[in-house]
């Protein structure tokens, strides 16, 4: 298995709040958390395209297509080899995916989430696009952001982690896809060639990180880190944050300690990591 050691090579700033049915803290949320990944690596930040129009069903479409576009510009541009990126709404993580699906063929992508987040334009009850982004990237995009996606990614090289919420679109499309979770007490080394973590702070127990909009999660601290810390020793290339909405500046410094803790040991080298289960 390849190593991928050293820092990020872009710490992309994504502060997508359109995708999101609770967008107030997300803004304040995603500015706290640059401010905690910009030490790990050169920051660019994707522009603000405001409120957006709504469009084919999706509320504030236009605003997250005309991001979609900027951001992969940067990418494009750019051409990391490793990526942190600082969100926004989970439905950002589209852009990354799909560029280091492009660069990598073999990435595993791990979604660390309370949510299903497969939705279709079809299926979805409330129009949020970032209840889509799973179906997005295993090819079931709309229509206008799917002729710029390249390769859908394979549902065998795509992994749930505390996913437990979702309506009846969201399992549907599991079913049809057969969409696995890493389970608990498994090793992250397991998985093969180089790894994206999608890291929803929602995924985590409440009672340790209040500060999401949607406080659905099981998932422990100490699980969490040790998935991702796993995950660096087997090689990750990619780790996106996301759905950071702390309420207050008290609130974004509490849980920007988690988010360094989170960076830390996504930082870790494969050297100075025994792998171990993340549960």
């Amino acid at each position: 298995m390849q190593a991928f050691d050293g820092p990020f090579d872009l710490v992309l700033s994504y502060p997508q709040w359109q995708g999101s049915g609770r967008p107030e803290h997300l803004r304040h949320g995603a500015k706290a958390a640059a401010e905690v990944c910009r030490n790990y690596g050169p920051l660019v930040r994707v522009p603000d395209a405001g409120d957006g129009e709504a469009s084919g069903g999706i509320q504030r479409w236009m605003a997250i297509v005309e991001q979609f576009r900027s951001a992969q510009a940067i990418l494009d541009a750019r051409q990391p080899r490793r990526i942190l990126t600082a969100g926004g709404d989970c439905a950002c993580d589209i852009a990354v995916i799909d560029y280091l699906h492009r660069r990598y063929p073999d990435l595993t992508v791990i979604w660390v989430d309370a949510h299903l987040d497969a939705n279709t334009v079809a299926t979805t009850p409330s129009g949020h696009f970032h209840g889509m982004p799973v179906a997005a990237i295993l090819g079931d995009a709309p229509a206008d952001l799917q002729s710029l996606l390249s390769t859908p990614l394979p549902p065998a090289q795509f992994r749930y982690v505390s996913a437990h919420v979702g309506d009846e679109g969201d399992w549907a499309f599991q079913r049809a896809r057969d969409l696995t979770w890493l389970e608990t007490g498994q090793f992250i080394d397991a998985v093969s060639g180089p790894i994206h973590i999608h890291f929803d702070l929602d995924a985590l127990d409440p009672a340790e990180f209040p500060h999401v909009a949607y406080p659905d999660g099981r998932l422990s601290f100490d699980a969490g880190l040790a998935l991702v810390r796993n995950a660096a020793a087997a090689g990750l290339v990619g780790l996106t944050i996301t759905e950071f909405a702390p309420a207050d500046e008290r609130a974004a410094q509490e849980g920007s300690r988690f988010l360094e803790l989170l960076c830390e040991a996504a930082a870790t080298r494969r050297d100075q990591v025994q792998s171990r289960p993340f549960e």
